[in-house]
């Protein structure tokens, strides 16, 4: 139990470290993403008073992620290492989270998209880097579990 908490505390570790680069405004993947909440619209100044507005709330903001994200480790990091105790080859326990990932995460990212603010021109561009994001980050911890099942 102790290994799989430790791999669920790495793995929220890692999907942070993930987020903040897939995010950042110097990646494509972060400049579509500041796109998508308007920042494109809006002048330098207006840009920089809605980053002074939210700095006070960041650290609760990345404590819910960080939340979030210890879910998403706790679940991926269970489907591997109890797949592989019970004789489940490697591939398949991966191909397991690889399933969930394509059986939930990537229709309820498809319908926020579709039914959320998103802007049509940047709609396919923004599903695509939200689902990679998430398979990304799903694959590391994945493979992390692995080799300590």
């Amino acid at each position: 139990m102790t290994t799989i908490i430790l791999l669920a505390i790495a793995g929220t570790i890692i999907s942070v470290v993930i987020g903040t680069l897939w995010f950042s405004s110097w990646a494509p993947t972060g400049r579509l993403h500041m796109r998508y909440l308007g920042f494109d619209k809006l002048s330098p100044e207006e840009q920089q008073q809605k980053i002074e507005e939210a700095k006070p709330h960041m650290p609760k903001v990345y404590g819910a992620q960080m939340l979030l994200s210890l879910i998403t480790a706790f679940a991926v990091v269970g489907i591997v290492v109890m797949s592989m105790q019970n004789g489940v080859p490697r591939s398949m326990a991966i191909g397991f989270v690889v399933i969930n990932w394509l059986c939930f995460m990537v229709p309820v990212l498809g319908s926020q998209i579709l039914w959320g603010p998103c802007e049509r021109e940047i709609a396919w561009k923004k599903f695509f880097s939200d689902i990679f994001y998430n398979l990304t980050i799903l694959l590391i911890i994945a493979l992390l579990a692995s080799f300590f099942a």
